[in-house]
């Protein structure tokens, strides 16, 4: 497999290689939910794994999946440079840098106009503005998404396509915050995944010639392939690694 670069422009004077902002593969943050998750389905009751019916062996829980495990570590990340604190008064939600130095990394924003909050949102809009803008090899862009399966942080970034062979701007990132918080989120803490992609054009096809015997059949045979006794088929013997360093 190839390898392409991704390169992080710091948007700040003062920022070098140890700031705590400094872009990371995402794998480096994953959360400790999910490390230590257990990769098996266990009885709540008795604490023993629950176990396959007919074939036997335990049942893989999302943990063992590996899509989510691909999706999780996909990409890099961009990180708060410092302590942010969320304070919720009279229904309103207010942000506070606390850092002199960090005060344009986040801000009350200008509503999109048509644009609904997410349910559970407040509908006050604010924006990240990042310390390092992206560079990417030509045909190349980036999609920029809140870190995804993320659903603990206590905000939303917004997601976006940006062009990054050809814009090298440091755009802002509008973000929802949740309503009932209250409390400090610390530095380094993940806000945005960011995962390069090479530009390609696409077309869309609908089969509809499978007969009903034949999409049991299939359904049968991807059973009898993948739904093996403790799980770990596709992991093994069908998926890619990808490396982001």
């Amino acid at each position: 497999m190839d390898t392409r670069k991704i390169k992080f422009v710091r948007n700040r004077p003062w920022l070098t290689e140890t700031s705590t902002s400094k872009p990371v593969p995402i794998s480096k943050t994953i959360p400790d939910w999910y490390r230590n998750a257990d990769r098996y389905a266990k009885d709540p009751a008795t604490g023993m794994y629950w176990q396959m019916p007919n074939i036997g062996g335990k049942i893989p829980t999302w943990k063992a999946c590996p899509a989510v495990f691909d999706i999780m570590g996909a990409g890099y990340t961009y990180r708060t440079p410092c302590d942010i604190e969320f304070l919720e008064q009279d229904g309103t939600i207010f942000a506070r840098v606390l850092d002199d130095q960090h005060q344009q990394f986040l801000f009350d924003r200008v509503p999109l106009a048509q644009f609904p909050p997410p349910q559970g949102y407040h509908d006050k809009h604010f924006a990240w503005w990042p310390d390092w803008t992206v560079e990417l090899p030509e045909g190349y862009s980036a999609l920029y998404t809140h870190p995804l399966n993320r659903f603990e942080l206590p905000f939303l970034t917004m997601s976006g396509i940006v062009d990054n062979d050809k814009v090298h701007l440091p755009g802002t990132m509008p973000f929802f915050v949740l309503k009932g918080v209250s409390g400090f989120i610390p530095a380094g803490t993940p806000y945005a995944q960011i995962i390069p992609f090479k530009r390609e054009h696409w077309e869309s096809e609908v089969d509809t010639s499978l007969a009903a015997a034949e999409i049991q059949q299939r359904n049968q045979q991807n059973s009898a392939q993948f739904r093996q006794p403790d799980g770990g088929v596709y992991l093994n013997q069908v998926w890619e690694r990808r490396k982001y360093q």
